[in-house]
């Protein structure tokens, strides 16, 4: 082994320290919101600055959250949306980016093209309100599903990764007599599970995330995903359902400690789902961003 230099060593050194501040810059707003949601609520509204250490333990914040029978019912809907919307766009993902990548489809580059077009060019809110309004989806579950169907930059990636995979294997199940549906199903996608798990990973946060087409979409409350309810207490200031029964004066405090529990309710299962996926994440974008 070849002995650093002092310059290298120097530079090896500012990179840790570069890297372990910017990190504490990316994570202490979350452990601040953790911290928060844990104290006492007239020590969060007291302290300003930094706070290091939850103050007087308590989850009161957090059964004030759930005494609001919307949380329950929007966290309901939310695993709806995100399990059969990832499930219906992993699946029209894979046909789609299976069809476009066999050397034999007519048009395919044209097909190819317009799909890139649309990442660049798009209609619109009032063009998409309408499409969706004349299939009758408005206050549907669907209409927060099917308009989001297929992300054009998702198909690219699923499309390039199976163009990578040897030719010679779909030849082979042909002669076996395997249909497309066998080869897509039992071939190509086993053979693609980094990518599979990479789109789910996408999918799944997009669908988690989503609150600006419930907010078009949706007026009946019952339809409501967790991010939209998280949007009218932070935004709104409506935290009147989970404090009634508090004082005037200890209303305001304890409201502050309730938002933050809420951000914490409404984002700990996606973080808890990312070291799952963290594994295949750099592999999938690697095998789907570079054409083999």
């Amino acid at each position: 082994m070849m002995r650093k230099s002092l310059g290298e060593r120097l530079f090896d050194y500012g990179n840790i320290i570069f890297l372990c501040l910017l990190s504490l810059v990316t994570i202490y707003p979350l452990l601040y919101i953790l911290f928060a949601s844990l104290s006492d609520p007239t020590y969060v509204a007291q302290t300003r600055g930094l706070m290091l250490y939850p103050k007087e333990i308590t989850i009161a914040a957090y059964k004030m959250v759930f005494k609001n029978p919307m949380i329950v019912t929007s966290y309901l809907n939310t695993f709806f949306y995100v399990i059969v919307g990832t499930t219906v766009n992993i699946l029209l993902t894979s046909l789609g980016a299976y069809a476009l990548s066999r050397k034999n489809v007519m048009w395919s580059n044209f097909i190819m093209f317009m799909i890139v077009f649309t990442m660049f060019f798009e209609g619109g809110l009032i063009p998409l309100y309408l499409l969706v309004n004349e299939l009758n989806m408005i206050d549907t579950r669907w209409a927060l599903i099917l308009p989001t169907a297929i992300s054009a930059f998702n198909l690219i990636i699923m499309r390039t990764a199976f163009q990578g995979i040897p030719d010679s294997l779909e030849e082979s199940a042909r002669i076996d007599g395997a249909n497309d549906f066998t080869i897509l199903f039992r071939i190509i996608l086993p053979l693609s599970m980094p990518v599979v798990a990479v789109m789910v990973l996408f999918y799944g946060v997009f669908h988690w995330n989503s609150w600006f087409h419930a907010m078009i979409f949706l007026q009946d409350r019952e339809l409501f995903p967790v991010q939209l309810i998280l949007r009218e207490i932070l935004i709104a200031n409506d935290t009147s359902s989970m404090t009634s029964g508090v004082s005037a004066v200890d209303a305001m405090p304890i409201g502050e400690t309730v938002k933050y529990a809420t951000i914490v309710v409404a984002t700990l299962p996606i973080l808890c789902l990312y070291p799952f996926l963290q594994k295949y994440f750099v592999k999938g974008v690697m095998i789907g961003g570079i054409k083999g």
